[in-house]
């Protein structure tokens, strides 16, 4: 449990939003162009042949089995100056995440913000509410520990010491979605539950050292100002060999064995949780407790909540969100953007209103299984996510740089992208800045290799890095091979 006077001095530090780029306020629809061949593009440059190594060869030389495709086009006039296999539908991974962008702004609006409350069913009277008190969610991906902390703060500021009724979580703003991908390792932090009600994008803190002949082992909810233990939480070290994680969950209760033979000295790990919404209750409970705020344990409910509202938090605006989700990849955050833009029921259904959207709003294809790319199942073209990026050119804005110098060669091209990685795919897309700028998608994706993995080895599988190292090698090889042909 936290100490009150570390809550006091995180209540004291405040939050900070930091001022990014506004979002795209137009689309812009350039003129289709027939494709060309890599051939026929790199015959019709007029640059020579020996500032740009082919393409076929750059691509030969990173070994990556599958299928390689690109599409690059000219962002002003809208013409493919070169493609491989550019209309083949490819698993796009996190590049996903840029059509989520795109499909978010265009349904959200760039003003959108999530909102947190907790409402009261009664009055407060003698600092106790006269009925129930309700932590009702939006879907905020962005809800974290300190977030909480400031809530529980403003209800004691509003004199709340104790409630009469229940202490009641509400995430029925979105469907509850036990995880994203079943076919992930089901471990792995990146692969959360997604619900109305979300918190440390839905990850517990785990960590474990030695203690003489055995383990001391913890699970807490760590933000930056409070680190408040976890009860709904736990973990016990098992001794065996494998599997490396086992997983159960009972009434209001996850429980997780480790095998001692994989954890070394001591060490820590994020996990995911699978009820989301009663770790956000939990954790709430106890960061008011250390306010002096007394709540019982949390019930989750559904259904509309109503009540006074005695507190309530933000996330930033859509384009700071959408800037955090490109840079970091945050899966959650393009699940929950997704399923509030659609307002489906199922992620497969949200995801399939998105591809309907894109093609009837920048008229192009793709197969969506999701809005994180976490599913291998998503199928999209390089034509289709290069013609679909060139529409709304303002989207580089909220992209991080992608390095492309090569040894030797000085400054590269200035280069915002996505990225995606899954086992054997990858995949990248974006704008090249230049005195004739570019928009491009390159996607490999070796899918019987991947289709080949199970269970564990699905988290780390042999040969995968390498693969992945080399993938990136001839995405930035191809990227300098266009700048230099065609960029100007």
């Amino acid at each position: 449990m936290v100490g009150r006077r570390f809550v006091l001095a995180g209540v004291l530090a405040g939050l900070a939003v930091p001022a990014w780029a506004e979002a795209p306020g137009r689309s812009l629809r350039p003129q289709p162009r027939p494709p060309l061949s890599g051939r026929t593009a790199l015959a019709a440059s007029k640059t020579p042949d020996a500032l740009a190594p082919p393409a076929e060869a750059l691509i030969d030389a990173a070994r990556l089995g599958g299928r390689v495709s690109y599409a690059v086009f000219d962002a002003r006039s809208g013409a493919l100056l070169e493609g491989r296999a550019d209309a083949a539908g490819q698993p796009p991974a996190s590049v996903a995440k840029a059509i989520t962008s795109l499909y978010a702004l265009d349904r959200l609006g760039r003003d959108f913000r999530f909102v947190t409350r907790v409402l009261a069913t009664g009055p407060v009277q003698g600092g106790m509410v006269q009925g129930d008190l309700i932590l009702l969610g939006s879907g905020d991906p962005t809800l974290d520990t300190d977030m909480l902390g400031d809530l529980a703060a403003a209800l004691r500021a509003k004199g709340v010491r104790g409630v009469r009724g229940r202490f009641l979580v509400n995430a029925s703003a979105l469907p509850n979605i036990d995880q994203i991908d079943p076919d992930q390792p089901e471990h792995v932090g990146y692969n959360p539950a997604i619900s109305g009600l979300n918190l440390n994008f839905n990850r517990v803190h785990f960590e474990w050292k030695r203690a003489g002949a055995g383990w001391q082992v913890g699970m807490d909810a760590r933000g930056t100002r409070f680190v408040p233990a976890v009860r709904m939480a736990s973990a016990r070290i098992v001794e065996r060999q494998s599997p490396l994680f086992t997983y159960e969950r009972g009434t209001g209760q996850e429980r997780w064995t480790v095998a001692s033979a994989s954890l070394g000295k001591g060490g820590s790990r994020w996990l995911p949780v699978r009820a989301p919404e009663l770790y956000a209750g939990d954790v709430f409970r106890t960061l008011c407790d250390a306010q002096g705020i007394a709540l019982p344990d949390p019930q989750a409910v559904g259904g509309q909540s109503a009540g006074t509202v005695l507190a309530q938090i933000a996330s930033p605006p859509l384009p700071d969100m959408l800037r955090a989700m490109l840079r970091h990849s945050t899966n959650l955050t393009a699940e929950s953007l997704g399923l509030t833009a659609s307002g489906a029921g199922s992620l497969r259904e949200s995801a399939r209103r998105m591809s309907d959207w894109l093609r009837a709003t920048h008229g192009v294809e793709a197969d969506f299984v999701d809005h994180s790319g976490l599913g291998g199942g998503s199928r999209i073209s390089a034509a289709a996510m290069a013609g679909a990026l060139m529409r709304v050119p303002q989207l580089a804005d909220l992209m991080r740089p992608f390095p492309t110098r090569s040894k030797g060669k000085g400054e590269g091209p200035r280069v915002q992208a996505k990225t995606g990685t899954l086992n054997f795919v990858s995949g990248l897309a974006g704008y090249v800045a230049g005195p004739k700028p570019l928009v491009f998608a390159i996607f490999a994706a070796d899918t019987a290799r991947r289709d080949r993995l199970r269970g564990a080895e699905r988290e780390r599988p042999a040969g995968g890095p390498e693969w992945t190292r080399r993938a990136r090698a001839m995405q930035g090889q191809l990227i300098e091979r266009w700048a230099a042909l065609y960029g100007g």
